[in-house]
This record gives structure tokens, sequence and C-alpha cells, in this order.
């Protein structure tokens, strides 16, 4: 069709990578996978790093495939990543080495070490960002409290998917919404903290100009160009942060849209929405930071979501968990796929026990199973040998405490929640969202699942003039995509065991 247009999403997930080609046109958005490479850390000197030079040459070779496909006529090429980890360059644009995976031990401590050089509630004010061991500024921390010789040497420093971009075109940026993740910024003004790298004694002069999502960051080099065999294709700067890009990519009305801005709001337009994957990402969108006692004792962050928007969110302990037992029993010599371990978990017992799943200590790789039967000893549970029965505690655990944290997005944002759009892989997981229905007592409507690779595409065609506004891409995701509707079922049998978790608590 002549309104069509084709965009290329790089999608650096968790577990996998993935290059996509999205199709636009004026009414529908189709989406395939091209080239998929397996995005685990690998271990380096003691360290878990990206294995970024193997994952460059995996992404140029899916742009190659992508473009072929396209017959060479690609509108632009978009990269998004999970957030905080980075890059250093030094004074001739080489990266220096390896950049370290959040997952890594050299920030454990490292939060009392900043708490220290500034008082917790003060971060706080100037970032609005929760605070994680892993986030950006605890990881610069860390470098600097070691003397580290890259740091020193260090002249720029780039997030990873505008890492990325910066190899595809030469242009060094901070794209808004993965900045915002690093609690370097802060919120309220879009810009670096002052005061952040002042009181941690950082070196402010390496961080590049941030941009917003929607902009050109510039076109493939000759070099890269040459290497897939196609022309300088345009690299835009999309929600760079692949939970931005899934939630450009909810399939919420214009009217939801507009309830969450604070206009007229009705039992169908007040919206929250839950990226489900590794990492759980619970949240609303509003105009402008929250940033009070209460999101500060409720652990709320503020990062940057497109157009203009705050993504006021909780970051849980998703279905990491879970990934990390199966991998164990792979290991053990029983291969088990997620859909034969959620049929085996539907049959097992309601409510066997309660695991903490909000804490530090599941937070590396390791034996999974293991560790949570000690953690379920340390606090007076009966080990689990069943592995149904294991996801099935995991799976309630994570449904229980999106309740909690509903219920304080409610409290912060001072009105009701009628719907919990579910995005993202952990959308697929039918018993998932049905237990999450069940303990927040809300519709829940689930998909699409590759919304990150689909707000990628949406923010592409968007920098290039074919969408005019973000609604008008949700419009295109409701009309393009498979929805699913789940309604609270024994909600009185949740909502006891919900209370009598908080009495626990």
């Amino acid at each position: 069709m002549a309104n069509e247009r084709r965009y290329i999403a790089v999608d650096l997930g968790a577990e996998s990578g993935r290059v996509m080609l999205g199709v636009v046109s004026a009414d529908k958005l189709g989406l395939e996978e091209v080239h998929r490479f397996s995005n685990g850390p690998v271990e380096q000197d003691g360290s878990l790093r990206w294995d970024f030079a193997r994952l460059l040459s995996e992404i140029k070779t899916g742009i190659g495939k992508a473009a072929g496909r396209a017959g060479g006529e690609v509108a632009g090429i978009g990269v998004d990543s999970w957030g905080v980890d980075f890059g250093l360059l030094d004074e001739k644009g080489k990266l220096i080495e390896n950049p370290y995976h959040y997952r890594d031990s050299r920030t454990n401590g490292m939060l009392d070490k900043a708490f220290g050089l500034m008082p917790k509630r003060n971060i706080y004010e100037h970032t609005g960002i929760q605070f994680l061991q892993f986030n950006s500024v605890y990881q610069l921390l860390s470098m600097r409290l070691s003397n580290s010789p890259v740091l020193a040497k260090a002249n720029r420093l780039i997030f990873i998917a505008n890492l990325v971009s910066y190899f595809l075109s030469g242009n060094p940026c901070a794209e808004y919404t993965l900045a915002s993740t690093s609690q370097l910024m802060d919120m309220k003004t879009g810009k670096w903290s002052q005061a952040i790298f002042e009181k941690m004694n950082l070196p402010m002069g390496i961080m590049p100009d941030v941009i917003g999502p929607g902009k050109i960051i510039g076109k493939l080099t000759k070099k890269v160009a040459g290497e897939i065999g196609y022309g300088e294709i345009p690299v835009i700067a999309v929600g760079s942060h692949d939970t931005a890009s899934a939630v450009a990519a909810v399939p919420a009305s214009p009217d939801s849209h507009q309830a969450n801005r604070g206009g007229p709001a009705d039992e169908k337009t007040n919206w929250a929405y839950l990226s489900s994957g590794t990492w759980s990402i619970i949240g609303i969108e509003t105009p402008k930071t929250i940033i009070n006692d209460k999101t500060f004792a409720h652990q709320f962050t503020n990062e940057g979501g497109v157009e203009g928007t705050i993504r006021l969110l909780k970051n849980i302990m998703g279905l990491w968990l879970v990934q990390e037992c199966r991998r164990q029993w792979q290991k053990d010599g029983e291969a088990l796929s997620y859909a034969q371990l959620t049929a085996m978990a539907e049959k097992a017992r309601p409510f066997a026990a309660t695991v903490n799943i909000y804490t530090g200590e599941f937070l590396a790789p390791g034996n999974m199973p293991r560790r949570i039967n000690e953690h379920l000893a340390k606090n007076g549970q009966q080990p689990i040998k069943d592995k149904g029965q294991m996801v099935r505690v995991l799976l309630e655990c994570l449904a229980m405490k999106y309740r909690e944290e509903m219920n304080r997005l409610e409290e912060v944002a001072g009105k009701k929640i009628d719907c919990l759009h579910v995005v993202g892989g952990g959308s697929q997981n039918e018993l998932l969202n049905q237990f999450t229905a069940n303990a927040i007592g809300k519709k829940v409507v689930a998909g699409p699942v590759e919304a990150t690779a689909v707000g990628n595409v949406l923010m592409q065609a968007r920098a290039t003039g074919q969408i005019k506004r973000l609604a008008d891409g949700r419009g295109l995701v409701r009309n393009s995509f498979s929805l699913k509707e789940y309604q609270p079922k024994e909600t009185t049998t949740w909502k006891k065991q919900y209370k009598k978790r908080q009495e626990v608590a």
C-alpha cells in the first residue's frame, strides 16, 4: 500500500534480543520477528558483563535481514533496552570495556555508602526514583570508591540502547526515558542533577546531552550501511527504555489517556499498566512528577515517558524467580516449558506458602528453588518439593504484590483505578492474569505481547510524522492485536488471604 512505512525495532530484553520489522499503515500495525539472539550476562574476570561486541554483531545481522525483508525501504531504526546499565567511551569514542550488567555484585552496600554522602530523602527529592542498588548512580559510585581506572579514563557515558544507536549512527546521546532510570537526573527539570553529582563526587562532564523520544539521532554511518548492505537509514530515538516503549503501546482509549491527565473519569477511563516479564512494572501515566512523603514512603519511581508524560511506577521482582527455577530444573535434567509449569501450577494447592519476592536475596542468578526453600525455612514455613506448587506460590505472591501496589497507586493518585492493562511477555500467562484480576478485584486486559517492540515502532512513526498523536498510535494497537479480558473471581477468598498476609507482614 502506498501509505505503508516499514520500521526496524531492536529490543534488548533480559533473556533475548530481537530485531523486529514493523509495518504501519493508516489503520493497522504489523510486526514480524526477523532475528533473535541470546542476551544473558557473561562472566568476565569475576564480574557479570554485557557481551557487547557479539550483541552489536547480532543486531547488525538482524538489521540487514529486516532491511532485506523490506526491500531496502526502511523509514527508521529504533533501539530499546532496560535501564540503568551503561558503557564508557574514551576520548577517541572507543568503548573502554564491556559494560557491567546490573546484576553484578559491585553495587552491594552502595546504598548505605550513598546515604552517608547525601540523606536518602534528599536523594529522592531530587530524583524521584525508587532505591534499587543497581541504579546507575550506585554503579558509578562503586567505580569512584574503588578508584576505577576505567572511570578515570572515561570521556563519555552512554546508556545501553543509546550505546547501540551510537555505534550505528556515530552520534552520542542520552534519550530522556532511558536517562530517567539512572537516579542521576532531576526529574522535575529533566536535566542531570548537579546536586547528585556534587554530593557523590561523580564526573558530570561525562554525561551526554539529553534528547526526547521521537527525535532523529542521525543516519547509519557509511561503514555500518556498507556492512548491512543497505542505505543510510535514519536512527531514531524511541522510548529507549523498554518500559517506556511498552507503555506507549498500552491499548487504552483516548478518554483513558485524558482521564489520567486529570480529565473526566468514569469506570472505563481510569487505568493502570503492568509491564509483565522478568520484572513486573506497575504504574500510571501522569502529566508531571509526584514526589512527596507518600511516594517516598512507598518507594514509587518517577520515570520519563513519551509525549511529555511521567511514568509513576514500582519495580517488582517479576517472573525472574519462575525463570530461574525453570533454568535450574533444566540443569537438573527436567526441561519443562512455561506452559507445562503453568498447567502444573493450576492443579496445585492454593495459598500453600508465602514468599517475600520483593527482597534483594533473589536478585542474583543461581539455584533459585534451593534459595526459595531456604527463605521459607527461615520464615517458619515448610519447603516445597513439587515444581507446580512452587510456581503457583510464586504467581500468587506476585498477584498479591500487584494488589498492594495498586492500593498504593490509588492512594497517591487520589483516585480509583478501574482497569489494569497487562502488556509484555508475561501477558501470555493466563493463570497469572486471572490471579491478578482476583487479587486486585478489577478487570485485567492482557496484550499486546510484543508491547515493547510495538511502542518502539509507534514512536518511530511519530518521529516521521506518520502518526500525529500517541492516542492515534494506541488506536492502531487496539485495531491490530488480539486482547483478552479477565474479570475477578473468588474475590472473597483472595481478600481474606491478602488480609492474612498483611497481618503477618
